[in-house]
């Protein structure tokens, strides 16, 4: 049986680096070493602990029921030591390293991007990496420290931090407005033509909330279908139909009169904004100072927007 005191803890990195990367190959590059090397270490460590731990073929390695429990540990063990160092490095000087955000794709080029760039002033030793999709991010597969995630959690394994708040609008453009009666009810939506969003579980589906506090659900007709909030905006603007679009998207053009709300007592349920991050006793701290430059832009960029509903 193998004992704590028989284990090189360097090892362990290289077995988690050779996991999450997929292959020797891959391991070697991330880590700077050459793949003999990293092959050395991983035939080293399963001596070590008496069991094999990856079954490798020519194409691909696959790892054993050993495997997986080590690289559990390996890399919960890897994270802790990460999250140790980033703290003593944190508290004797600025921030240092790479940090990888994922955010939704226009959320990420409207808030998240400028308000990382505000981090890096503070931080120029600090390495920015910012993932931008509509489709869900595996934080653990895909090496990220923390994700921005807009609506409700599906994420129980991950810790979360409150980031704020977001509005759906009911929005057209003048162009496609013209000729047409404006809606004064929310039933009267049903009869135009609407860009709906496909990722959604009911995209044709309006969930509605007025300032009043009443609700109502309407069945919009098919009219325009696309897997982007980008795309929804563009063809709205575009005059396809009307949208049901987050109001940090549009306010540049409700403001040009490119986009016309309607019913404006009326938006979607407000929904959450989120960041997520895989599950530690404390954030780390690039993670923390990552969330604190997002609230501070954040309530920055939403005081003028107070300011202009009242």
């Amino acid at each position: 049986m193998a004992e704590l005191r028989d284990l090189n803890f360097n090892r362990l990195v290289v077995f988690a680096a050779v996991v999450e990367a997929g292959s020797l190959s891959a391991a070697a590059e991330r880590l700077g070493l050459a793949k003999t090397m990293v092959s050395a270490h991983i035939q080293r460590l399963e001596a070590e602990v008496g069991a094999t731990l990856i079954v490798r073929t020519t194409r691909r390695s696959n790892l054993t029921e050993a495997g997986r429990t080590l690289y559990e540990a390996s890399r919960e063990c890897v994270r802790v030591a990460s999250d140790a160092l980033a703290a003593i490095s944190a508290a004797s000087g600025p921030l240092r390293g790479a940090v990888r955000v994922a955010s939704p794709i226009d959320y990420g080029v409207l808030v998240v991007a400028p308000a990382l760039a505000e981090l890096r002033r503070m931080h120029p030793a600090l390495e920015v990496e910012l993932v931008c999709s509509d489709g869900y991010v595996d934080l653990v597969a895909e090496r990220i420290d923390v994700a921005v995630r807009l609506g409700n959690l599906k994420d129980s394994s991950y810790r979360s931090a409150p980031l704020g708040q977001y509005l759906r609008w009911l929005v057209a453009s003048p162009a496609f407005l013209a000729g047409r009666q404006r809606p004064v009810l929310p039933s009267e939506l049903a009869e135009l033509p609407f860009v709906a969003l496909s990722t959604l579980t009911h995209p044709y589906t309006l969930s509605l909330r007025a300032t009043s506090g009443e609700r109502e659900r309407v069945r919009c007709k098919r009219a325009f279908l696309a897997n982007t909030a980008s795309a929804c905006s563009a063809a709205t603007l575009a005059g396809a139909g009307f949208g049901l679009l987050t109001n940090f998207s549009i306010g540049e053009d409700l403001a040009a009169g490119r986009l016309v709300r309607l019913l404006p007592q009326w938006a979607g349920e407000p929904a959450a904004i989120q960041a997520v991050y895989p599950s530690t006793s404390q954030p780390s701290p690039k993670v923390a100072a990552v969330i604190e430059a997002l609230r501070t832009y954040l309530t920055r960029i939403d005081q003028p927007r107070a300011i202009a509903r009242r």
